[in-house]
């Protein structure tokens, strides 16, 4: 339509214009607030986007890539004012490969380079086969005369001998008197594990130690029986397993007792499915591991993820407690209802601090590979105190000396960056996270007795986590609480790099005594101490 046209057929009514005007104005201000709404629809559909992709990196990882959260030290090198300190890593991890290509030479019986065979254990029993020459070459083709010893070679191949049963027989002679008819005498039978029952010390470790701590379910170790011809019903050993558990227990109460007089305890959780009281399906209960001062382990059942798993265990516990920022865990430090404040001082996590910042690079590589690099910084630290065996006092003045300035380089980029960044992005969510547990995180450089990361109890939760995969599910709540009571003595055992079978096996024997009571002595720990060899 041409301008003229255009230009007619407007009104010549000043009012009618207005109206036309004003009726304009209003259709602009309302697609320009359709616009507004559509670009914000955007911004928030590119951010769940973004979160999903985080989400879909981090599933896959955790499914198909790589365990270790590695950052390329290229990377990290982009930034120009922790260049130094990352060389400085670099010099200290050269010479601590150098201390431990030293030691591999030790080790290795002073072969060159650590290369060679290494010998073979040497409490393994021998078992000697003499290969003599033949007769032939017995005597000296030259001279005739006999050849003499003048040493020997020895050639070791370590080989296997499948376990096997040994079936203990008890012999009680029976005496009477011939003129009294009646008066008997004959040995009372030693304590059994289970009365009248047939396994001894021995297997009943062998099925603790192969269920807890090699992951093996019992029916799977029914079928290792069967090659051995030894018919054992699964129901028989879940019956062995329930009475060892009542057997230990004593002991477990014992070391509960110890862990809560531990100046800290690492705690997490994971799930595990129990099965109903129907038998059908599933639902699911928790594991809960305590572990004071990094010596003993405890384990801990419930049917619920809520606050009174942990409040039941460390109610009355006063000192240092290490955990994830999960809200089950608030109860512990939140003060009395009349004001008093809580006797359980929290510890933070800089492993998971760490994780979250490391899941949300895909969001902010610059900010989140920054803080990977402090972050990094403050292991270094870590491991030089480590590497020179430092005392808790003298490693609280190394934190003091270098730790601390890395905390204020860290501080000082969380609370800008926290107004930088949108909310509900995932970077922004590592770095509310670590502002919000910024207090428990800096606990380390008050306490050299303090680890910088809850590692420990995440460590300790993998053989829970591993032995699910295999038994699929606990059979009701009751087994729940039992498997709580063996993972504990399993647990503490391979802490402290105890043999579990060898430390089951002596417990039981003497804890089946129905007079024994001392069971502090019976401690995966204490038991440790008595048996140096």
């Amino acid at each position: 339509m041409s301008q003229a046209a255009v230009a007619s057929s407007l009104p010549n009514d000043l009012g009618a214009c207005h109206q036309i005007i004003a009726s304009l104005s209003s259709d602009l201000h309302t697609k320009s607030q359709m616009v507004e709404h559509l670009l914000t629809d955007m911004q928030d559909k590119d951010r769940e986007i973004l979160n999903l992709k985080c989400q879909l990196e981090a599933l896959k990882r955790r499914i198909f890539g790589r365990k270790s959260e590695k950052v390329d030290p290229n990377q990290l090198a982009l930034f120009e004012d922790l260049t130094r300190q990352l060389e400085q890593a670099e010099a200290q991890k050269a010479s601590s490969q150098e201390s431990a290509d030293n030691r591999r030479k030790v080790n290795n019986n002073g072969r060159k380079n650590g290369h060679g065979r290494r010998p073979l254990p040497p409490d393994l029993p021998r078992d000697r086969i003499e290969l003599p020459p033949a007769e032939a070459d017995l005597t000296c083709a030259h001279c005739g005369q006999d050849k003499v010893k003048i040493s020997e070679k020895i050639t070791e191949v370590l080989d296997y001998v499948p376990a096997s049963f040994v079936v203990r027989q008890y012999v009680r002679p029976e005496y009477m008197c011939k003129g009294c008819e009646g008066q008997f005498a004959i040995a009372e039978l030693p304590p059994l594990p289970i009365p009248k029952g047939i396994p001894g010390p021995g297997l009943l470790a062998q099925v603790l130690t192969s269920k807890y701590a090699d992951h093996a379910p019992l029916n799977r170790q029914f079928g290792i029986f069967r090659r051995h011809d030894i018919n054992i019903a699964v129901s028989t050993m879940c019956d062995w397993v329930r009475d060892m558990a009542d057997l230990l227990s004593p002991i477990v109460i014992e070391m509960k007792r110890q862990i809560l007089q531990s100046h800290r305890i690492n705690t997490d959780d994971t799930p595990v499915l129990v099965q109903n009281l129907s038998g059908k399906t599933c639902g699911k209960g928790y594991l809960w591991v305590y572990i004071g001062d990094g010596v003993q382990v405890l384990f801990e059942f419930t049917t619920t993820h809520s606050r009174a798993g942990p409040l039941g265990v460390l109610e009355h516990y006063a000192g240092y407690v290490q955990a994830d920022a999960h809200s089950s865990y608030n109860a512990l430090f939140e003060p009395s209802p009349d004001g008093v404040p809580s006797p359980r001082i929290e510890v933070g996590c800089w492993s998971h601090t760490r994780r979250k910042f490391y899941d949300a690079r895909l969001d902010d590589r610059r900010r989140c590979t920054e803080m990977l690099a402090l972050i990094r910084r403050l292991y270094n630290v870590e491991r030089e105190a480590t590497e020179a065996e430092l005392e808790p006092d003298a490693r609280l003045a190394l934190r003091q000396e270098k730790s601390v300035p890395i905390l204020d380089g860290i501080r000082s980029r969380l609370d800008p960056w926290s107004i930088e960044l949108l909310p509900k992005s995932p970077v922004a969510q590592a770095v509310h996270y670590a502002r919000a547990q910024w207090k428990p995180l800096t606990r380390f450089v008050e306490d050299g007795r303090l680890p910088l990361d809850n590692n420990i109890a995440e460590r300790t939760l993998r053989l829970a986590a591993v032995g699910r995969k295999n038994y699929m599910f606990f059979g009701s709540d009751a087994g729940g609480h039992r498997a709580a009571v063996i993972y504990s003595l399993v647990a503490s055992c391979k802490l402290i790099g105890l043999d579990p079978f060898a430390y089951l096996r002596d417990a039981i024997s003497i804890a089946c005594d129905p007079p024994f009571d001392r069971f502090a002595d019976l401690t995966p720990a204490a038991w440790q101490a008595s048996h140096p060899a």
